[in-house]
């Protein structure tokens, strides 16, 4: 039996980004929405339901790791994967630290967020 197809959420406030990661991820994943600041994120996991959100870092209003903190006390089953093209290894740790469950470089290739959630999902290339 096949395993049912990652529910995604992508939470970024760049709507070219969220266009080009939506494309990409659409061909193996089920996206299953996205929203552009930390406020709204609470309320989308719960009606959503994702397995899985891709999080911008630099959101505006709360940022990306206290978004990550708040989804971690609500539903401390889901991954998150932290998406930032500031690869700082202290930001790095700080992201883990709130929760993340990995943590992807926007400027990376393509096949490095795609491999990533497939290991999330228990798959392998």
């Amino acid at each position: 039996m096949t395993p049912a197809r990652l529910r995604i959420l992508i939470v970024d406030d760049h709507p070219g980004i969220v266009k080009a990661i939506t494309r990409l991820l659409t061909i193996e994943f089920d996206v299953v929405g996205n929203i552009s600041d930390g406020d709204e994120l609470l309320d989308a996991v719960q009606r959503l339901e994702p397995d899985v959100i891709v999080l911008d870092m630099n959101l505006p209003k709360v940022g990306g790791l206290n978004a990550c903190r708040q989804v971690m006390q609500a539903r401390p089953g889901i991954k998150v994967i932290i998406f930032t093209a500031d690869d700082d290894p202290g930001r790095r740790l700080r992201a883990f630290e709130a929760g993340a469950t990995a943590f992807v470089n926007k400027l990376s290739s393509d096949g490095e967020l795609v491999s990533t959630l497939k290991r999330l999902h228990g798959e392998h290339d």
